[in-house]
């Protein structure tokens, strides 16, 4: 799997701590109660109150794009798939696509939420990609 190296800062804190624990994280709003996507900062009618919720990390591939890149400075051509996955909560989520067949990506694959840390350094966070579910 190649993943680039990421690290967290103060507003992200709390998702990648999720992520550690191998538990994808959304935004929810105390007043509405709309669910958002973890970077949210308010809710659609403004409100600044935000709580991290727990989200089941299923949810179905809505788009993707097949990205050529060279693996660690190789020669060696690696291709990434990344995609748009809409949470079974309701947000859409950017996210890496890994073990699924080029020619088996559909729109409305099942996926959930995989957990790999992005680099060796102990800096390096635990970060959500997307996989096939196991029914698929």
């Amino acid at each position: 799997m190649n993943i680039q190296p990421v690290v967290r800062d103060a507003a992200t804190s709390e998702f990648f701590d999720g992520a550690a624990r191998g538990v994808f994280l959304l935004r929810r709003s105390t007043e509405t109660g709309q669910v958002l996507a973890p970077s949210a900062v308010q809710d659609r009618v403004g409100n600044t109150d935000l709580e991290w919720v727990e989200a089941s990390g299923l949810g179905r591939v809505v788009s993707w794009a097949f990205v050529p890149r060279r693996d660690g400075g190789s020669d060696t051509p690696v291709q990434l798939t990344i995609g748009v996955v809409e949470l079974d909560e309701g947000p859409w989520w950017w996210t890496q696509l890994v073990d699924i067949e080029r020619d088996t990506l559909i729109a409305g694959l099942r996926v959930r939420a995989v957990f790999p840390k992005s680099g060796p350094a102990e800096t390096d966070e635990y970060v959500p990609v997307f996989t096939p579910t196991q029914d698929e």
